[in-house]
């Protein structure tokens, strides 16, 4: 064909230098104007030999190129379970933390029986404060009672004397009158004595210092000689936690509040310790925080030694799931003007070639978009090899699906 068409380009050459050369005018106005002629010319054998390239290249089928097909990947379209979470940052904190403190306004410390990270049980004895002025107290009115007790059983002696004589018309009323009186006072002092040394020995009791939960002793702040009030400033002196009844708790932002609710599937993991636990939402928050915007969601965890109050912990939440979905990689979707697209390979008069199809997205998780509409389950989804694709372009696949 290249020859044909520089056989007709040198004719066309020959022929307009003969007319050139004929009796030419060679003034300005006639050069110019055989210029003129000679371009006009020119432009009509160019259509010409354009027009034959195009007629030769239809009858001579062995200068035919066949398109080049291009390698790409597929992978079928098919339904599946779609979930998008809400990832946030949590952390771990303890059901039941007891700040240890005196029932009794606290004293001045005798003896500590635990130490930080023991592990103690409820009415386990933590402190033992000064007693002795109670101790001493509650002596002195040991004594008195006694002595009251020997007051009343003398008493009682007088009155069943002075009984027996009335009854013998011996003595007078007033006498009668006046020991049993006697009586009823000694033992309303006797009463008044014990109820007192039940009160000092309550207060002797309150110098012993219990646990009020099974647990771990986090803070121990308190040493022998030192008063012991509950708290050292801001600080506790004793703080026991129990490590057996945790919960994760984490912020919400406000926009999520329609979608987290209680009963909400949470999945919490711990990468300090690289565990993983399923656990639901039983507190959430009905107050959104004025500074921070969010509001406070809380899920049970199980028992694990490995996990300790305040760990820092990654939360995800589950707020929309589809069952039965369409969801592709998100790197194989692109835009045009309308709107996103994918592409998939079709099989068209037995060769695989490339179709665009434009989609309705949903949402998107991780790697994967849903596809609410234009994609179908078994379509040949277009993975690998889409950068460089066009509509209707030849394929070849070694994907055997």
């Amino acid at each position: 064909m290249q020859k044909i068409i520089n056989v007709l380009f040198i004719a066309a050459t020959l022929t307009l230098a003969s007319c050139g050369n004929k009796g030419g005018d060679n003034s300005l106005a006639g050069k110019k104007a055989e210029l003129e002629k000679l371009k006009k010319e020119q432009a009509a054998n160019d259509d010409k030999i354009k027009a034959l390239e195009k007629e030769i290249a239809k009858l001579d089928t062995s200068a035919v190129k066949e398109d080049v097909a291009k390698l790409v990947g597929t992978e079928p379209v098919a339904l599946q379970n779609f979930s998008h979470y809400i990832d946030l940052q949590g952390r771990v904190e303890a059901e039941d933390i007891s700040y240890i403190s005196p029932r009794l306004g606290g004293g001045q410390v005798r003896a500590v029986y635990v130490k930080r990270g023991d592990y103690v049980k409820k009415g386990q004895l933590l402190l033992k404060l000064d007693d002795a002025i109670v101790k001493q107290q509650v002596a002195a009115s040991k004594q008195s009672t006694e002595t009251i007790k020997t007051q009343l059983t003398l008493a009682k002696d007088v009155y069943n004397r002075r009984n027996n004589l009335w009854k013998q018309g011996i003595g007078t009323e007033i006498e009668l009158i006046t020991a049993r009186t006697n009586v009823e006072s000694l033992e309303k002092q006797l009463a008044a004595a014990n109820e007192n040394i039940k009160v000092q020995q309550e207060q002797q009791s309150g110098a012993n210092v219990y646990s009020d939960v099974d647990g771990i002793a986090d803070e121990v702040n308190v040493r022998v000689g030192e008063m012991f009030t509950g708290f050292s400033g801001n600080l506790p002196q004793i703080k026991i936690v129990n490590t057996s009844n945790l919960k994760v708790v984490t912020d919400i932002p406000e926009n999520y509040s329609g979608k987290v609710r209680q009963g909400s599937t949470l999945i919490v993991n711990l990468p300090d310790v690289n565990k993983t636990f399923n656990s639901t939402v039983n507190i959430s928050g009905k107050v959104i925080d004025p500074n921070s915007r969010s509001f406070r969601v809380e899920g049970k965890l199980p028992k694990d030694a490995a996990i300790r109050p305040n760990q820092i912990a990654q939360v995800k939440i589950l707020d929309y799931n589809a069952p039965s979905a369409i969801a592709v990689p998100v790197n194989t979707v692109a835009t045009d003007e309308k709107g996103k697209y994918v592409y998939v390979a079709v099989n068209e008069g037995g060769k695989m070639v490339a179709r665009k199809k434009q989609i309705v997205v949903g949402e998107l998780y991780g790697d994967k978009i849903e596809v609410k509409s234009g994609l179908a389950a078994g379509d040949q989804l277009i993975n690998d090899g889409y950068q460089n694709i066009y509509d209707g372009q030849l394929l070849k696949t070694d994907n055997k699906k």
